[in-house]
């Protein structure tokens, strides 16, 4: 994701994600925070979707529409913030696509979990790419600034070594 891909994925959130709006700052600052970390998606010469992860705690997520100012010295989660597709980047295999590459970074970064929040009723989803509810790893209020619905879910991944060890 560069700078100039901005714009459009504002647009292309507000039409995936209208009950959940997020301040145009707060796509710049994660951008500029983790570039290697937000990505998009084009099919044809249109951007389609986007994601929006960085390294962070496991169990603290950030709240709905907030700042984080820095990413943490010891990260102890990779967390996907956002990800979204409009209709013309559905059925072409771009989630599980995203989602490998997400996986690997992960694990390239050292990181041996990922984590998010699940809205949208996107829950059943996130199950079947093997990511589990973990609720109670963090603060109602955290939840209840995305919504009711809202579910913290975390998938433990290959540690790096083991990993390191099949690649080798």
């Amino acid at each position: 994701m560069q700078a100039e891909d901005l714009p459009a994925v504002i647009q292309i959130a507000a039409q995936v994600h209208p009950d959940y709006p997020e301040d145009e700052a707060i796509f710049i600052e994660r951008q500029q925070l983790y570039p290697q970390g937000c990505w998009v998606r084009q099919h044809g010469s249109q951007l389609c979707g986007y994601l929006i992860s960085h390294p962070w705690e496991l169990g603290a997520p950030p709240s709905l529409n907030s700042m984080l100012q820095a990413l943490p010295n010891l990260a102890s989660s990779y967390y996907l913030h956002d990800i979204a597709l409009i209709p013309t980047g559905r059925g072409t295999n771009a989630t599980s696509e995203i989602l490998a590459h997400l996986y690997a970074h992960a694990l390239g970064a050292g990181l041996g979990n990922l984590s998010l929040i699940a809205v949208n009723q996107s829950l059943h989803f996130w199950q079947k790419q093997q990511f589990q509810p973990a609720n109670h790893l963090v603060p109602a209020a955290k939840l209840l600034s995305y919504d009711v619905d809202a579910c913290y879910m975390m998938r433990p991944l290959a540690s790096p070594r083991i990993q390191q060890s099949i690649t080798a």
